[in-house]
């Protein structure tokens, strides 16, 4: 990804250097198990440990791979350049490429699901404390973009917050699934290489044995792991698409933080633009980007192909790095989003008491009235709202065939606006039970 949506931390989980020391490190585990079940003198598993201090010379890393066509044998060269070319000897016995590039880039995986659950808490630490404060926070709620009965501001950040602890699950399932390694040689048969190597590298480095590789770890599991970045990237947008619909100039409900010198338009200076959530919602796209293309790396030839090796060269960071941004991009517009209460209950009010039909509709049945008629009435003195501008309370009122039914006091009733968030605090200890 380019720097302007890139954060450093994760960005340093997929850099060359980072992934030469795991390469090394897979290889300095796999001597240390194999001297210990006596395939090589214990001495040259020693030496090999004398590179630990070392930072690998990408740029000469890249001067071999330039002849050998080969990065890991590019990686190895340049490991008996530091470890000496005798002591060295027995580096990589019995491996294949894919025992040290599929164990790391599980091992990478996994360090940057640490950073986006770390993320992600952070966010649901955001939303909880903005549905606290705003728990009865009155707003209209929008069926098809059009009023439908109160909520309130609290539950909508309520319901991201359970949506967001939703993809923490998931993640940390998928960060479970991904944490395999495969140390098993050619075709994974372990022809060359004891199990036991394995089962000493991945406890090593924190992983555990795949039960049955080919050549390469099963990418099913990455298929799988791509895909829950794609939802939680999917989340992301939803929200940011609900701060968007708030923040419309005719809605202004809420809006992203505009501070002292920002300029929302090069034309129009009265111009304060939801460009963050805008921003999000692109690079929300750019992260679902990556899971067709994992789900296509599930079909591999027979044992291994490198059909896969260029896909995640790419989707692995940019997928990564991008959702890291993104998420802490969007708690950064939770924290600081501006709620206009009064805004929210101007727009409620809009049109005169209409969004109370429901009640009244059911108050009529209630009386005595069949669904059919009642809906009738309350419908016909709905549309007058709708096209004349009527008070709907005033209407119902003015209905004989409503006042035949319901008393005035009875019709009031109906239009208090506590009966629709006398369940609130039920929902909160359903979300915020953890």
């Amino acid at each position: 990804m380019i720097p302007r949506y890139s954060r450093t931390k994760m960005v340093d989980i997929w850099s060359p250097s980072t992934k030469f020391r795991i390469w090394y490190e897979i290889e300095a585990h796999a001597c240390d198990a194999m001297a210990k079940i006596g395939l090589i003198p214990k001495e040259n598993a020693k030496a090999v440990w004398k590179a630990k201090d070392v930072e690998f010379d990408v740029a000469r890393i890249d001067e071999i791979e330039a002849t050998t066509k080969h990065d890991v044998i590019a990686f190895l060269t340049h490991l008996a350049e530091h470890v000496g070319s005798d002591e060295a000897r027995f580096v990589h016995q019995g491996m294949t490429s894919s025992d040290v590039l599929d164990t790391c880039f599980n091992i990478q995986l996994m360090r940057a699901s640490n950073v986006l659950i770390e993320n992600l808490n952070d966010l649901l630490s955001a939303l909880r404390n903005r549905a606290e404060e705003h728990k009865m926070t009155v707003r209209i709620g929008r069926s098809h973009g059009i009023h439908a009965e109160p909520t309130t501001m609290g539950l909508t950040f309520a319901r991201f917050y359970a949506e967001m602890k939703r993809n923490k699950r998931r993640l940390e399932e998928a960060k479970n699934e991904i944490a395999t390694g495969a140390i098993s040689g050619a075709v994974g048969t372990f022809a060359n290489i004891d199990p036991f190597i394995e089962e000493y590298v991945c406890n090593q480095l924190g992983l555990y044995p795949e039960p049955i590789s080919t050549q390469v770890i099963p990418r099913d599991r990455h298929a799988a792991f791509f895909a829950t970045l794609g939802v939680i990237a999917s989340s992301i947008e939803n929200i940011a698409t609900e701060i968007r619909h708030m923040q419309r100039t005719e809605v202004l409900e809420a809006e992203e933080f505009f501070s002292k010198g920002q300029k929302g338009s090069s034309a129009m200076p009265h111009k304060r633009n939801p460009v963050l959530t805008e921003n999000l919602t692109g690079l929300s796209r750019l992260v679902r980007m990556a899971v067709i293309p994992a789900m296509e790396n599930v079909t591999l030839w027979h044992e291994r192909d490198i059909s896969h090796s260029s896909v995640e060269r790419n989707i692995g960071p940019d997928a990564t790095v991008t959702l890291d941004f993104a998420l802490a991009r969007l708690t950064s517009v939770i924290k600081n989003l501006v709620v206009y209460p009064e805004n929210m209950m101007k727009n409620m009010n809009q049109f005169q008491g209409l969004i109370m039909s429901q009640r009244v509709l059911l108050a009529l049945t209630q009386a005595g009235l069949s669904r059919e008629d009642a809906y009738r009435l309350v419908q016909r003195n709905a549309m007058k709202v709708w096209e004349e501008g009527k008070d709907f309370k005033t209407e119902l009122k003015n209905d004989p065939e409503v006042t035949k039914v319901l008393a005035n006091e009875e019709i009031d009733e109906q239009f208090d606006l506590e009966y629709h968030t006398k369940h609130v605090d039920t929902i909160f200890q359903r979300v915020f039970s953890d």
